[in-house]
């Protein structure tokens, strides 16, 4: 018999909702509001439209948990989603963690531009118990994808889904016997949200210097300053030969090009 599911999150994983949808019977959506420019709730909520599936949009309370049990769903899996999934002792109703490292090393919500910042030549996949402390749960399954010196965010991102339905196979397949043997994580590493410092250029920064930070948030916004203005550019590039953009803005050794703008 097929296990019922509550699935939590955006789009960031949806190979995984995709997968789920395979093996499970998915009998509800759950997911929150995103600015739908750097990050896209829009096909979890089409799926949920396409398929006739119950879509709630925000925050899961308590009653949520014992409403899940009355229906007879038998665990929740979560890719991706802004808010604390509240987590009672006692009465366990079984919630997985889909995360993008390998844990406990990155614990934090945004660690895939970390790696690349930090030179990192490995990251990977968690699958682990939602508990109290964020990204500190048990875990049932890892695994491990490279990191390569030319990497952006969206190729790691891909890299990473590519992992998702050996990982959601495994995971449904066996899951009685992961839950039951999940291992206890110890002391980890947390990785605080990226600030405005660490996705900022300035036209002192050199070709690598600023090629670096545009890979780390390619598709989310950075900002380029030359002192006197700021600007926000998303998915902008060092020029190289054959690339071309509407905006340009110089560096010590080139310039960077750009499509989208915004003057701050």
């Amino acid at each position: 018999m097929k296990k019922r599911i509550v699935y939590i999150g955006i789009d960031l994983f949806y190979p995984a909702l995709l997968e789920l949808s395979r093996l499970c019977e998915v009998g509800q959506i759950v997911t929150c509001s995103t600015d739908n420019v750097t990050e896209f709730n829009v096909k979890v909520c089409s799926f949920a439209s396409e398929h006739k599936i119950p879509l709630k949009i925000g925050k899961i309370k308590e009653k949520d948990l014992d409403d899940w049990k009355k229906a007879g769903f038998d665990l929740a899996v979560c890719g991706g989603y802004y808010h604390r999934i509240p987590v009672r002792s006692g009465e366990e109703f079984p919630m997985v963690n889909i995360h993008p490292s390998l844990l406990p090393k990155g614990r934090g919500a945004w660690p895939m531009p970390i790696a690349i910042l930090k030179g990192e030549t490995k990251s990977g996949i968690t699958v682990h118990k939602v508990a109290k402390g964020f990204d500190e749960g048990d875990i049932l399954l890892q695994k491990e994808v490279p990191v390569y010196g030319t990497d952006n965010l969206e190729t790691l991102t891909l890299r990473l889904h590519q992992t998702l339905p050996e990982l959601m196979e495994r995971l449904v397949r066996d899951f009685d016997r992961l839950w039951n043997k999940a291992k206890v994580q110890g002391e980890g590493e947390y990785l605080k949200m990226p600030e405005e410092k660490d996705y900022t250029i300035t036209d002192r920064m050199n070709c690598k210097e600023a090629d670096l930070i545009l890979r780390a948030f390619w598709g989310y916004e950075c900002i380029y300053t030359n002192g006197h203005e700021k600007v926000e550019l998303i998915c902008g590039q060092i020029r190289r030969e054959g690339t071309s953009g509407i905006f340009t803005f110089p560096l010590k050794d080139g310039e960077i090009i750009a499509d989208k703008v915004r003057k701050l």
